[in-house]
């Protein structure tokens, strides 16, 4: 029996592009995140030529796709400045998702500009503020093969 190949949390992270163009930090404090990609359908009904008494076939095909990222954890103070400058600037960011456990030839990462959709803040008492952010890429983000398998 061969046991599935997996990654670890440390080894999906997301990554945004600091002022140094090319250099990119992850966001402090998210203890979860995920990748949501998703293909919006378009559908057609299709009628049978030699007898139209017969119910129209519906064919559907891929209309358009979007890429996201969702997060949650705590507010952490090193990336305080950056996530609010993000949002409050309505601008895009380059951002990338590293699967860093990529076989040699498979997509390693996910890269491209990206808009901070959402910035959530929640306090309780008695425990730490935590955060909760979605961004969503322009487009659909450019996919890098890893150059050598872990």
């Amino acid at each position: 029996m061969a046991r599935a190949g997996s990654a670890n949390f440390h080894e999906m992270v997301l990554e945004v592009e600091t002022d140094v163009p090319g250099t990119y930090a992850k966001i402090c404090g998210l203890t979860g995140r995920g990748v949501n990609r998703s293909s919006n359908m378009s559908t057609s009904e299709v009628p049978d030529c030699d007898d139209e008494s017969l119910p129209a076939a519906v064919e559907t095909a891929v209309q358009s796709q979007q890429v996201g990222v969702s997060g949650t954890g705590v507010w952490a103070s090193q990336s305080h400045g950056m996530m609010l400058d993000w949002w409050y600037s309505g601008a895009t960011k380059n951002i990338r998702i590293g699967h860093l456990k990529a076989d040699a030839g498979d997509t390693e990462y996910e890269s491209g500009p990206a808009y901070l959709v959402n910035l959530n803040n929640s306090a309780e008492r008695g425990s730490k503020v935590t955060a909760e952010i979605e961004i969503q890429f322009d487009g659909l983000p450019t996919r890098t093969a890893a150059a050598s398998g872990t």
